[in-house]
């Protein structure tokens, strides 16, 4: 979707002379061939993991990132969606959960994630923005769950040597908040979930936590690129 964009990662991406292309599946585009690219990101939405009826390019989106992880060897970030795409398209579960996170939370190391270099820098008191009523439940074979919160146990994952995702959203900016308000039910949903006043005290907290979430998201960028670019 547009409005689920790479946003401050791309201007991370850029400053490393990363250059990328974005595909907009849910606008008919199609996924290019993956061996013409050295990574793959997969990044959020309004669709459920599940409704691939309703949005059946899921079905080869699914496909693509189990290629690109398990055939290929590709580097991977998966964010929000992305992050639940992962775990599915390599057997893993994501379903809704009572525990929704809609606002800004504090993500904590995992034992296996406190001396993990994806997390060389990062400070469990950053504040990171989620919207999600639905977890990974179930995390494929073999992987590591690196980090959690109060309400949701697997927030950053490892599920390869060189595929991570988080469910939360890094790559907020100064834009972000404006695009999901565009996103057709999402004003109304979040509404109903956090009331008028709510969503007007977390778009603001959005926006007065920008800088320290670009400083956290660009030690978080540049640890990832460490790991799978070397």
């Amino acid at each position: 979707m547009s409005s689920q964009n790479p946003g401050i990662f791309r201007d991370f991406a850029e400053s490393m002379n990363i250059s990328f292309h974005e595909v907009d599946l849910h606008a008919g585009e199609q996924i290019p061939k993956l061996k013409d690219y050295d990574g793959l990101w997969v990044m959020g939405g309004s669709m459920n993991v599940w409704e691939e009826d309703k949005y059946p390019w899921l079905i080869d989106e699914k496909i693509a990132i189990s290629q690109a992880v398990k055939d290929f060897k590709m580097p991977f970030l998966g964010i929000c969606l992305g992050h639940q795409l992962l775990a599915e398209a390599l057997g893993g579960k994501a379903e809704r959960t009572d525990n929704h996170e809609v606002g800004l939370f504090e993500i904590t190391p995992t034992k296996e994630g406190q001396n993990h270099p994806l997390l060389k820098g990062f400070d469990a008191s950053d504040r990171w923005v989620n919207v999600h009523l639905v977890e990974v439940t179930q995390a494929p074979q073999g992987s590591k769950i690196l980090a959690s919160s109060n309400q949701c146990i697997n927030h950053i994952m490892q599920v390869s040597e060189n595929a991570y995702s988080c469910q939360f959203h890094p790559e907020v900016c100064s834009h972000t908040f404006e695009g999901w308000m565009c996103i057709p039910g999402i004003p109304e949903a979040l509404e109903d979930l956090l009331g008028a006043k709510g969503l007007s005290d977390f778009e603001s907290e959005v926006e007065n936590n920008l800088a320290a979430n670009k400083k956290a998201s660009h030690t978080l960028f540049k640890n990832w690129c460490d790991l799978v670019f070397h």
